[in-house]
């Protein structure tokens, strides 16, 4: 109890007196209450709210957008690539991906270092 604050410590008071017996009963009591606080777990469908910021480099988008992929955990490359191309901003490499329409995010990454290598000569 020394370690509830404010509205957690609230919750805690407002039970009945007698009303929690058992430190399970407490715990259960406690998981239900915040259980809708909890951060839901990612899934692949999270890779569609992935877009790239106005002035963000092709570069850091790619490694965002790649590390949202291992935090998502998907081997679905179809969506992959889908939520990709909607993600990024419009402009001479979005273009090339629809020219040259890449199967899989490993694809896309060889194009992107492609098309950085060329940009930076």
């Amino acid at each position: 109890m020394s370690t509830l604050v404010r509205t957690t410590m609230d919750w805690f008071i407002s039970l009945p007196d007698g009303h929690v017996t058992l430190f399970a009963q407490l715990s259960k009591l406690f998981r239900k209450q915040y259980i809708v606080n909890r951060v839901p777990p990612p899934n692949s469908y999270d890779l569609f709210d992935v877009r790239q910021y106005e002035g963000e480099s092709l570069k850091e988008f790619v490694n965002r957008f790649g590390a949202q992929v291992v935090k998502v955990n998907t081997k679905d490359e179809t969506m992959m690539v889908h939520a990709f191309r909607k993600g990024i901003c419009p402009g001479p490499f979005s273009e090339s991906l629809i020219r040259n329409r890449p199967k899989t995010f490993a694809e896309i990454r060889r194009h992107a270092v492609a098309h950085i290598a060329t940009k930076e000569r």
